[in-house]
């Protein structure tokens, strides 16, 4: 291809480009960096009121990250478009190469930014707090279950997450029960909240001697943590409070103490646990962070019932509450039954190679047959 014909290609990049600036709101994040680096200019806040600080600085890496990103991607797509007219004007079809990398790098990057458009909810960008629970398919499912909390370890650790895992239930056998884990880094509820739902793994059982297809089901709950919930008030005798012993690593300490902590909400029934924090005063503070979590999470849904019954109640997904295959035997291959995106690396996806699967939702969730 002639230099001349990648022209057009590096105006629709600079499109692009434009539309990005508009949905990140270009002038908004360069007054909000202004404005919160007053703010924390303020030698009294961190002392004064450290939480509010903290909360501060969270949002100003969040706009300098973006305004980080549009610069970089403006300076890639600048040096694409100066090769380019260098190699027209000297007649250096060269210098081609150069372009085509160039050109690939600001599709890259724009498309990493074109992912956040797609972010809609209130709580898109905050941590998440996860469960895992095994369903139907006796110790297969403990072992799926087990599974899917590597994969989603794996999956966080490759994006620079950070993951917390909180408890841990072993199963009779093999693999897990259920577990409790928050992952945090920039929009991982929004990226989770696509992962919702009951997840179907089916395998020759290595647990079945005779050698036999297995189905088996587990389940995963996302809800957005913030360290900080204002809105959401716990008194104590609305809760009771359970200490037992921790039974995951930890030290000679953490296994031989009633250390770790379970909270019931005897409103709602919640029940919440916590026994990987190193004293039972942090596990309880943990537990109590994400029963508030969860309180939130049913508020909301509570307001999105009251919504419903206003505009009319929804269409049940066709798919009912399976939402992912996962199937190892007699073929391989991974299919989402919301989004239709499907792929036959099934041990790519296995080792936490699901951003894919997460974009194709969130697209899929934009459109009108979306329920």
């Amino acid at each position: 291809m002639a230099l001349r014909e990648h022209v057009e290609q590096i105006d629709s990049l600079r499109a692009r480009l434009l539309e990005a600036q508009n949905y990140l709101g270009l002038d908004h994040l360069t007054m909000e960096k202004e404005r919160l680096e007053a703010e924390l200019s303020d030698p009294d806040i961190w002392s004064a009121n450290p939480e509010k600080a903290r909360g501060l600085g969270a949002e100003l890496a969040a706009a300098n990250s973006d305004l980080e990103a549009l610069t970089a991607l403006a300076s890639v797509i600048d040096d694409a478009a100066t090769l380019c007219e260098l190699g027209i004007e000297e007649g250096d079809e060269s210098l081609e190469v150069e372009v085509i990398a160039a050109m690939s790098d600001a599709n890259k990057r724009l498309e990493a930014l074109e992912l956040r458009s797609l972010f809609s909810g209130e709580y898109d960008s905050s941590d998440a707090v996860c469960e895992i629970h095994a369903g139907q398919g006796g110790v297969d499912a403990q072992d799926w279950a087990n599974m899917m909390l590597r994969m989603y370890s794996r999956w966080a650790s490759n994006r620079g997450f950070e993951v917390e895992i909180d408890d841990v239930s072993e199963g009779a056998e093999a693999g897990i029960m259920s577990a409790t884990f928050i992952i945090k880094g920039r929009y991982a509820y929004g990226l989770l909240a696509a992962e919702r739902g009951t997840h179907r793994l089916v395998r020759i059982s290595p647990f079945d001697n005779q050698g036999r297809r297995q189905t088996s089901f587990a389940v995963l709950t996302v809800t957005p943590f913030m360290e900080d919930i204002p809105d959401v008030t716990i008194e104590e005798k609305d809760i009771r409070v359970d200490t037992y012993r921790a039974t995951g690593a930890g030290g000679q300490h953490i296994n031989t103490t009633d250390s770790a902590i379970r909270i019931t909400h005897l409103a709602t029934g919640i029940v919440v646990t916590c026994q990987n924090q190193r004293s039972q005063i942090q596990n309880r503070d943990r537990a109590m962070q994400v029963l508030k979590a969860k309180l939130a999470e049913v508020a909301r849904d509570q307001r999105e019932a009251q919504l419903a019954n206003i505009s009319g109640p929804k269409t049940e997904a066709a798919w009912g509450n399976q939402i992912r295959s996962y199937v190892l035997q007699p073929y391989q291959m991974v299919k989402d039954l919301r989004s239709e995106h499907e792929t036959a690396k099934v041990d790519q996806v296995l080792d936490g190679d699901l951003d894919e699967f997460m974009e194709a939702w969130l697209r899929w969730r934009r459109t009108p047959t979306a329920v």
